[in-house]
């Protein structure tokens, strides 16, 4: 049976290339976009090139109220698409970057990153396990900064790190329903991310590839087709595991 894949935050960047690589591999796609409507029907036309299925919802991911009413779209979503009442994987992938040193970061950063990158996914996850196909997989996206530190991410990081302790407990308490939960935490990796930094940034970009034992920064093309073969069936045994994708950042 074909597999159906959640991944939020999907219209650009990391999800996009996740998206588009479990397409490759043979999955249907459902994919969520906060604002950019146009450049995710773009990856659903990519996808469906491919000869897969995909949808696109808009999903502020850091909207919890809506949760609700995004898992009974979701609900009709598949059961008018693929006559089916579950899915079976979710990307946790949806994000932004609030970077400025600890001393000035303010209360409404530090709480949009709480809300997008913790408590969304928390959440989101809840709303979304009566829909989870039992054997399923959780991936969610942490970062590199959780194990070394960079100046100016350090509410961005703290974040990152919640959510790893927090995919260990999804591990265990849902490891009753065979459903397999990692996180996959990415190094530098030049897209539009925070301003396109690490892209555009030439002595950023030289400086982190310096720290990198495979001597360049990555690009989303490392991280997708790993985060696709992490769903795929000879994955099914890992679980509960922090699973850095950086080229070998600073060893």
């Amino acid at each position: 049976m074909t597999t159906i894949s959640l991944v939020t935050g999907a219209s650009r960047g990391l999800g996009r290339n996740t998206a588009l690589s479990i397409a490759r591999q043979g999955g249907d796609v459902i994919l969520t976009y906060q604002s950019r409507a146009e450049e995710a029907q773009a990856v659903v036309a990519d996808i469906e090139a491919l000869g897969r299925k995909a949808l696109a919802f808009r999903l502020d991911s850091g909207d919890i109220a809506s949760f609700p009413a995004f898992a009974e779209t979701l609900r009709g979503a598949l059961r008018d698409t693929w006559q089916r009442d579950t899915f079976d994987h979710l990307v946790n992938n949806a994000g932004h970057g609030e970077f400025a040193p600890l001393a000035d970061t303010t209360e409404a950063q530090f709480d949009r990153l709480v809300d997008v990158h913790f408590k969304g996914v928390f959440f989101l996850t809840s709303a979304l396990l009566p829909l989870l196909a039992d054997g399923g997989r959780i991936v969610n996206l942490s970062s590199g900064l959780t194990r070394l530190t960079f100046p100016g991410y350090a509410a961005y990081a703290a974040m990152k790190g919640a959510v790893e302790v927090m995919t260990r407990y999804m591990a265990k308490e849902f490891g009753s329903r065979g459903i397999a939960v990692n996180t996959v935490a990415p190094g530098a990796i030049e897209t539009d991310f925070g301003g396109g930094a690490v892209r555009d940034n030439p002595d950023l970009n030289r400086t982190l590839a310096q720290m990198t034992a495979l001597g360049r920064v990555g690009v989303a093309d490392d991280i997708g087709p790993m985060i696709a073969s992490l769903l795929s069936p000879g994955n099914r045994w890992v679980t509960g595991q922090r699973i850095e994708v950086s080229g070998g950042q600073a060893l």
